[in-house]
């Protein structure tokens, strides 16, 4: 315990002395605006990050995606192959279109760090290259060996990357996520609930509102009978949440609306449940004669479970915070991440990334004072010894 605490200490005050570097790490990589769509911004900031990883001495490989920026994929050049390892996860892609910079400034301002993507989640990408460079600067030796994988499509499902993600999690002994953590006290995501989307569409018959309007049959009315039965869906006991987010129909206010059209946000903390909602969505029945009820989706991301082996993660992650006299907590997020594709076949924690607030908002931050000992605590768990799961 006590070599814990040196160590502890040693990597602490050398990331301190780095504060400067880590700030201006920060500065350039929310500098780089990466909205998700934006393919040649996303080329900008691998490129970037790419030249980082390389002086730490790994071996950084950009693979493009037919409609994002891809993925940014990395070991160590001297990995002993026998070893195991373990996945450092990140996205570099944020909700904020081009130009934004120039409204949301980076800003550091008394405890505050403001910029946007600054917390989700640039400052968890910081986090990962100056981890693996303390860990190099300090000679510090490694049971597990860390990989990396930056992908540029999360805020829009991940669906370019996800396969990597799969195999990379299949063959780790642990993953790493670093998205945000919940609160300002940082508690640490144990769980995560699944996500799923589901399109209603109904197909009625058009008819002329004022001369034959019994000759019609209203797809708008039929939609809002189908309303009630998705919201009855609701089981707050379950966590199971069913919300209606989008709705259209008709072609004109004299004809009897001839469809339409619902989307469905569905969250659920288990895969059982998952099933089940699926399961009670696609048996909807219409409520109108003639009426055609289309339906289509599913959960496209699994729910992160508190597993066994996820808990056993969690544990060590509470043991290496209070080295650093930190009572960490954790909890569950009503948001999806790719900890929850993680999850399915590895060890994982997420909400590794520095305390803060506003993802997604324009009043985006993280808590200057934090972004040390979160990296500290994030290196201290790439030293902890492999899991036996």
């Amino acid at each position: 315990m006590k070599n814990d605490k040196y160590i502890s200490n040693r990597i602490q005050n050398h990331l301190d002395n780095c504060k400067e570097k880590i700030l201006s790490f920060l500065d350039a990589l929310v500098t780089i605006e990466t909205p998700s769509r934006s393919i040649t911004a996303q080329h900008q900031v691998f490129d970037f990050l790419k030249k980082e990883l390389e002086t730490i001495g790994y071996k950084a490989i950009h693979f493009p995606g037919k409609e994002t920026g891809g993925y940014l994929f990395a070991y160590p050049k001297d990995r002993e192959k026998k070893n195991p390892i373990q996945l450092l996860m990140g996205h570099c892609d944020t909700v904020w279109p081009i130009d934004t910079i120039n409204k949301m400034p980076f800003l550091i301002k008394e405890e505050k760090i403001k910029g946007p993507g600054v917390y989700d989640m640039k400052a968890g990408l910081t986090q990962i290259i100056f981890a693996l460079r303390v860990i190099k600067e300090l000679s510090l030796s490694l049971q597990v060996a860390p990989i990396v994988l930056i992908n540029s499509d999360e805020e829009i499902g991940s669906r370019e990357s996800t396969n990597a993600i799969k195999r990379l999690a299949k063959i780790s002994n642990r993953a790493y996520v670093l998205e945000p953590p919940l609160g300002l006290e940082g508690k640490l995501k144990t769980a995560r609930k699944g996500i799923g989307r589901f399109t209603i569409t109904v197909k009625g018959k058009a008819a002329h509102a004022g001369l034959d309007p019994t000759k019609g049959i209203n797809a708008i009315v039929e939609l809002s009978h189908q309303v009630q039965k998705l919201y009855a869906m609701n089981d707050t006991e379950k966590g199971i949440t069913v919300n209606v987010g989008m709705i259209e129909g008709g072609i004109s206010p004299n004809v009897v609306a001839p469809e339409s059209k619902a989307v469905v946000d569905v969250r659920v903390l288990n895969e059982n449940d998952g099933q089940y909602i699926t399961r009670k969505i696609k048996a909807l029945q219409p409520n109108l004669p003639d009426v055609e009820l289309h339906i289509e989706g599913a959960i496209g991301r699994p729910p992160m479970e508190k597993t066994i082996r996820n808990q056993e993660l969690w544990k060590v992650a509470k043991k290496k915070g209070k080295l650093l006299g930190i009572e960490l907590e954790q909890a569950t997020a009503g948001g999806g991440s790719d900890a929850n594709t993680t999850s399915k076949f590895t060890a994982t924690l997420d909400g590794l990334g520095t305390p803060g607030d506003g993802a997604h908002a324009d009043h985006e931050y993280i808590l200057h004072n934090s972004i040390v000992e979160r990296t500290t605590l994030l290196t201290l768990l790439l030293l902890a010894e492999p899991l036996n799961h």
